[in-house]
């Protein structure tokens, strides 16, 4: 009896251990009597520990926490990348706005109801002005085209509905032929009969090919022969303005008397126009022309054209009309832009001009009509035209008679003549294809000399000179 209590008591102490390792399971076990004693057999494998499933669960445990910590990694680096991906997308932000229009059909975007009156009323005050000092046929048409587009216009604000990049685009026609019947005099062809041999059709080889005395390390900047046509006395004498700072400005000028000194790089005379590269008065961009006794230029980090008189050293300057803060925005480019080029200073027979784009314009490119009073000692703004070309599509530009050329870039060694507008009639033309030849990749600047018909070009440190056949 004693050995059955005993085996009774192990009995339910092993049971209890059992259930200790935290399985709720509970075995049924038939005993039987042997030898006085209960005896039974017990499974005991359902209760072993399962090692093959721990350490399962331990790998995924582990892996589990190395992704963690890779996520927390890359959480962390985000954080730190957020505000310079911030400041990227507000920079190209602020570069696209420009160029917002592109999501309309057609090169002009609308415009507002009332920012279309504005314009027209603008207009209608310039006719009026225009119709009192001259009266003649001209006058007379433009004067019935502005009432009919005001008509247009009423048509448009009781509507609220219309093409609004057609009524622009006759708006900028009509102010362009306004600024002709201002700018230009009615003799204009009989003052300059070389003007009446039409546009360009070929330009030579160079004739004459120098590398910059500044050395080939100075790409950038302007150069050429005195530009004005009763420059007695001087009309020999050649000029560089290289842009020494970073390819974008400099503050001097460089003189010679002859074409020999010049392509001797000897007896030259040095006119510093601004204490330093980055005055005010300073020159930015290769956009500069020698014009009688003084260099005009694009000042530096403004809407100015700047004139620096070679006698007294004074500097004069006047606001392009419409740049406003958009005097960085528009280079010429193509498939690299030129740092700087914003605005382009260029002579021709009629005088000084001055090329450049605005966000009015919607990028396309606008000539302004520029004019030295001797008597007031001002530099004026006396006409300004818009054409249908965007800017940053060309290489360079220059004038001649009047009429606005652009180059575009077709090999490392061949730029092409290919679109001229004429401000005297507002008409254009895409289909010139006139060569020019070239040593290195970028055009620095362009420009037309019309005492001797030649074209001057500042080529990746190469000086460049051609002659214009019409």
């Amino acid at each position: 009896m004693l050995s059955y209590t005993i085996s009774a008591v192990n009995m339910l102490i092993l049971l209890l251990l059992l259930a200790s390792t935290g399985n709720c399971q509970v075995q049924h076990v038939l005993g039987h009597i042997k030898n006085g004693s209960c005896a039974c057999e017990v499974n005991t494998t359902m209760w072993l520990f399962p090692a093959e499933t721990y350490e399962a669960t331990l790998l995924q445990i582990e892996s589990c926490e190395d992704s963690l910590r890779r996520l927390q990694k890359q959480v962390h680096l985000s954080k730190q990348r957020l505000p310079q991906i911030y400041a990227v997308v507000d920079n190209i932000t602020r570069r696209l706005e420009p160029y917002q229009y592109l999501h309309y059909r057609g090169v002009y975007s609308a415009l507002s109801l009332r920012q279309l009156g504005e314009e027209l009323s603008k207009l209608e005050t310039n006719i009026n002005t225009l119709s009192l000092q001259q009266t003649n046929d001209e006058t007379t048409k433009l004067s019935k085209e502005v009432h009919k587009l005001r008509r247009d216009v009423e048509i448009m604000h009781r509507a609220n509905t219309g093409n609004m990049k057609s009524v622009k685009e006759k708006l900028r026609y009509l102010k362009n032929s306004v600024e002709s019947c201002l700018s230009i005099p009615r003799d204009f062809t009989g003052q300059q009969m070389f003007c009446l041999k039409g546009l360009i059709t070929n330009i030579s080889a160079p004739v004459t090919t120098k590398i910059s005395p500044y050395g080939k390390n100075y790409i950038s900047g302007s150069w050429g022969q005195e530009t004005i046509m009763d420059s007695a006395g001087v009309e020999n004498r050649f000029w560089i303005q290289a842009l020494i700072h970073g390819h974008t400005s400099g503050n001097s000028l460089r003189v010679y008397q002859s074409y020999a000194d010049f392509m001797a790089s000897a007896n030259h005379k040095d006119f510093i126009i601004a204490p330093t590269h980055t005055h005010p008065n300073s020159v930015e961009g290769p956009s500069a022309v020698l014009y009688g006794e003084a260099l005009y230029y694009h000042c530096y980090s403004s809407a100015d054209i700047c004139r620096y008189d070679l006698d007294n050293k004074a500097v004069t300057r006047v606001t392009l009309p419409g740049m406003g803060k958009d005097y960085r925005k528009f280079p010429y480019c193509y498939f690299d832009c030129r740092a700087s080029s914003d605005v382009d200073v260029e002579v021709d027979e009629t005088g000084l001009w001055a090329i450049y784009a605005t966000v009015g314009s919607h990028g396309n490119i606008v000539v302004s009509k520029l004019s030295w009073d001797d008597d007031a000692e001002t530099l004026n703004v006396t006409g300004t035209w818009e054409t249908r070309l965007f800017k940053k599509s060309v290489t360079n530009a220059f004038m001649v008679c009047g009429v606005l050329y652009a180059t575009r870039f077709l090999d490392d060694y061949n730029e092409e003549v290919f679109f001229a507008f004429d401000t005297t009639t507002g008409k254009e033309d895409n289909t010139l294809g006139v060569r020019l030849e070239k040593i290195g990749k970028e055009v620095a600047s362009l420009s037309y000399n019309p005492v001797n018909r030649n074209l001057y070009m500042f080529n990746d440190g190469y000086l460049l000179a051609y002659k214009a056949h019409f």
